[in-house]
């Protein structure tokens, strides 16, 4: 009887014991160091987003008038982007406001704009450079389809006292396209790793006894930018200017917002991001 008890005891403390070796051991896989392999990457800030999303994301509505073979009615577009024609010199940055599709029905709004700016990324030292800055803007309202160059006078606003900048309004059948008065800026097309434009516009009131209507508002803006021959040089059917890009066309509301174009990579944005203050 006492043997079978000391065999007993032995065996149960036999498996005690291979329990708590196989407990002690841990085949599953270690976990990852988190400084070892890849680095999660930082997002883009909240700013630099918008500018990616303004070359990357479709138009929040369609441009009324422009043509489908323009190729920028749904999308922003990179035309020459950082390479001009060979010999062309100089730039100008530039914007545009249309209806969308729909039109617009309100009758007492003007859209406002202000500090329309272009700057280029320098090859030769990586640091951004300002080709120009400006809230003297001049403009026309010109054909949906811009077919001949078509234009009229508009009516523009200084704004001086209402926050800078100027202000406009549309016509049915035309846009407002508009640029910096104090004309285009020579270039040294030699020295381009990438170019960003920008402006800021909103909606305000055309006149103050009348009911404000701007929520019925349906206009949109686009930021842009040409190359041009030279700085003198006559408009001529396309053969003496053309753009560098067009920028995502995105709804004008009250509140002031910034509308870009740019040719940057994500890469360059984060690594080098343009002067956005």
């Amino acid at each position: 009887m006492q043997k079978k008890v000391i065999r007993s005891r032995f065996i149960a403390f036999l498996l005690i014991a291979l329990a708590f070796a196989c407990s002690g051991s841990d085949d599953s896989a270690p976990n990852p160091d988190p400084s070892d392999g890849e680095q999660q990457e930082n997002p883009l800030s909240t700013e630099l987003q918008l500018v990616l999303e303004d070359m990357t994301q479709p138009h929040e509505g369609k441009p009324k008038g422009v043509l489908d073979t323009d190729g920028w009615g749904t999308n922003p577009r990179v035309g020459y982007g950082n390479t001009p024609p060979d010999g062309w010199n100089a730039v100008l940055p530039w914007g545009q406001v249309y209806t969308d599709e729909q039109g617009n029905e309100s009758t007492n709004t003007r859209f406002q704009i202000r500090n329309l700016q272009l700057w280029y990324l320098s090859k030769t030292d990586d640091s951004w450079k300002k080709w120009s800055s400006s809230s003297d803007i001049s403009g026309a309202n010109y054909a949906e389809d811009f077919q001949n160059d078509t234009n009229i006078p508009a009516d523009i606003r200084d704004e001086n006292g209402n926050g800078g900048g100027i202000s406009s309004t549309l016509i049915e059948g035309y846009n407002f396209h508009f640029w910096d008065n104090t004309g285009r800026v020579v270039i040294d097309p030699d020295d381009i790793a990438g170019i960003w434009a920008s402006l800021e516009s909103r909606l305000i009131v055309n006149d103050s006894n009348e009911p404000d209507d701007r929520s019925e508002a349906r206009l949109m803006m686009s930021a842009g930018a040409d190359y041009w021959e030279n700085t003198t040089v006559q408009w001529d059917q396309w053969k003496t200017n053309g753009d560098i890009f067009i920028g995502r066309f995105r709804y004008l509301t009250s509140e002031w917002q910034t509308f870009h174009a740019h040719t940057l990579t994500e890469t360059q944005l984060k690594d080098n991001p343009p002067p956005l203050n």
